[in-house]
């Protein structure tokens, strides 16, 4: 029985779903611009239903905090949004009676508006008239007037003399009829057209806020719904990723709301403040101004400081005013940017600073104001599809804040331009955050060059631009020889001397270097060699008195039958008791790895990267043992 099963499990034909067919270019251009073009002609309903997906993104957790106190869901959502009523109703109260307060007091600021103005005037042209700008008033005006006067004809007399009288022949012409003046009246407007161009401009954000306030609940209450609908949609065969993909896009957008809110709040109270220390009038106004405003990116700001400022020209007969309101805005935006937003942001939307300056233009150019203040959230959303959708990585690439490059393709790609100091930067970068200089040598100096490396087995490394590259290296170990602490080293004959041999290139010689600077660094006298100076006419030059060890460096990890020769050929001349280390650098540092290389080359020890090799070399007893850090020893000491 059990055959007839395999046999009928082996007849049975295997379906094999085809792959899904790539788009092409010209398709993937189609869809971008058909979904650009919906965006532009369904604004009229895509920006309410934007608006109520981020309102409901603030007021979901309220009313899911209510439906835990066991509320119900109803009266939840009723009682969120009576609570916004509320809050816009009071709002607007107070912002009306402010403006209110203000409208009262305006007439009374005319006097000192004309004071300022005749003492601008007055400091321009000076105390006579013989100012700089008076000066060049006049200049202007008499070469206007010159401009402005006719040529004299070359049959006119002169000015001054006197006219000779038209001769007279014939009968005299009648008079040219004066210009009749037209004017052109329209017609009386119909009471629908007033009615229309007077409600228009005030009904269209009426039907908005109405359209926001009405998707607003339906989400509210079937939010449930609406997400399992968006799952369906994504695919329901990936769960995981889909409901990963939504959570990580509610989580990013409700904590950049949330963090929006708090930084808004820290910055309205201190310019409330402020302005009423000052003496600017209305300052509770400028403080909620200044607070809402800061929703719009880059233009809220300015504008919020625009009105106070003003206002204080106005009040105060004096310029100490205006000063004072002008450096209150400046510091208060600065620790704002500087200090408030890095630290309650941090990685809320994972926006790029371009990212989140282009999503402003493209999306206020789509949907004019509203656009530039959803283009933050709704890019979110856009880089939560580009990390979760492999089709869309290139939204994560283009306005994501993750590096786009890691450091070791940061160093090639500068080592390539013939940029040194830059790929130096990169690595100084990293010691100043605290990572330890040893470390950077193999994950990014060392893993630089297993990419030019690869390139150059593949042929796409020219031998100018592996020069460059290795030369490059050399430069950058020079500038990174003064970074950091290296080891007490003691006078430089007790030093062990250690050949590091670049086995096949100038690639393996910079990687040699790289061991080197190390090697130093670790109390030892290193001696980097080039592969010309090992070949079998030339090796018979080097001496081999004082010499504790032998370290061959391969980037190319498939290159054991060339060391296992450079092996035998070293032995010779070294004799068996000097210890050679064969550096595999590309290697797999698995556990078996340097077993195997060890008996296929006969070398005495292995290492895969640049720290083994300096603990084979302790413990070998040819190196010091590592001297723990001030902050290890301080622990050592506390234990």
């Amino acid at each position: 029985m059990a055959q007839d099963t395999v046999s009928r499990l082996q007849a049975r034909p295997i379906r094999v779903r085809p792959a899904a067919p790539s788009a092409s270019p010209q398709t993937t251009i189609l869809i971008a611009a058909l979904v650009l073009v919906t965006l532009y002609v369904g604004s009229d309903l895509l920006v309410p239903l934007a608006l109520a997906v981020l309102l409901s993104f603030v007021l979901s957790p309220i009313v899911s905090r209510l439906e835990r106190w066991r509320l119900g869901r109803a009266p939840s959502v009723v009682a969120v949004v009576a609570l916004v009523f509320v809050v816009i109703a009071g709002f607007g109260t107070v912002v009306g009676s402010q403006i209110a307060d203000l409208a009262s007091n305006l007439p009374t600021y005319e006097r000192n508006i004309r004071a300022k103005i005749r003492s601008v005037q007055q400091g321009a042209t000076g105390a006579t008239s013989d100012g700089v700008i008076h000066q060049m008033t006049e200049m202007f005006r008499d070469l206007r007037q010159e401009l402005e006067t006719p040529n004299p004809q070359p049959n006119m007399p002169a000015p001054g003399t006197p006219m000779a009288p038209p001769p007279v022949s014939g009968p005299a012409e009648p008079p040219e009829p004066e210009p009749m003046t037209v004017r052109i009246e329209d017609p009386a407007a119909k009471p629908l057209e007033v009615l229309r161009d007077v409600l228009g401009p005030v009904l269209a954000p009426i039907a908005t806020a109405g359209m926001v306030l009405i998707f607003t609940i339906f989400i509210l209450f079937q939010r449930e719904d609406l997400r399992d609908r968006l799952i369906r949609l994504a695919g329901s065969n990936d769960l995981s990723r889909t409901t990963e993909a939504m959570n990580d896009a509610a989580e990013r957008v409700s904590r950049y709301l949330l963090m929006q809110v708090v930084v808004n709040v820290t910055y309205g109270i201190p310019i409330t403040l402020g302005l009423w220390l000052i003496g600017v009038p209305n300052p509770i106004l400028w403080g909620l101004l200044a607070t809402v405003l800061r929703f719009i990116p880059f233009a809220g700001p300015a504008i919020a400081a625009t009105f106070p400022i003003l206002l204080s020209f106005a009040v105060a007969p004096g310029w100490s005013m205006p000063i004072l309101a002008i450096a209150l805005f400046v510091v208060v935006e600065l620790f704002s940017n500087n200090v408030a937003e890095p630290w309650l942001y941090g990685s809320a939307t994972g926006l790029s600073s371009v990212a989140i300056i282009l999503a402003a233009v493209f999306w206020t150019t789509l949907w004019g104001p509203v656009g530039l203040l959803l283009a933050t959230p709704l890019t979110v959303c856009l880089v939560v599809l580009g990390r979760h959708v492999p089709q869309l990585h290139f939204l994560e690439v283009m306005l994501g804040d993750r590096p786009v490059l890691p450091d070791e393709a940061k160093v090639y790609q500068r080592l390539l331009s013939n940029d040194p100091i830059e790929a130096a930067g990169i690595v100084e970068h990293a010691v100043e955050d605290g990572a330890e200089l040893p470390a950077q040598f193999d994950a990014v100096l060392l893993s630089a060059l297993s990419l030019a490396e690869q390139d150059r087995s593949r042929g796409t490394l020219t031998p100018e631009s592996r020069k460059t590259v290795a030369d490059g290296m050399l430069a950058v170990t020079a500038d990174l020889s003064d970074l950091g602490r290296p080891a007490e080293a003691g006078p430089e004959e007790k030093r062990p001397r250690i050949l590091c041999v670049g086995a096949r290139n100038n690639l393996d010689e910079a990687a040699a270097g790289l061991l080197g600077e190390l090697l130093r660094r670790s109390g030892a006298s290193p001696t980097v060699l080039s592969c010309e100076t090992v070949s079998p006419r030339q090796i018979g030059n080097l001496e081999t008195e004082g010499v504790a060890a032998v370290v061959l460096s391969y980037l190319n990890p498939s290159a054991l039958p060339h060391a296992r020769r450079m092996v035998r050929r070293l032995r010779l001349h070294f004799g068996p008791r000097t210890p050679i280390l064969l550096g595999l650098w590309s290697a797999d540092p698995a556990a078996d790895a340097p077993a195997q290389a060890t008996a296929e080359t006969a070398a005495d020890r292995v290492a895969t990267n640049l720290c083994g090799a300096l603990a084979e070399l302790r413990s070998l007893g040819i190196l010091p043992e590592e001297r723990a850090s001030d902050d290890q020893e301080e622990e050592a000491k506390r234990a």
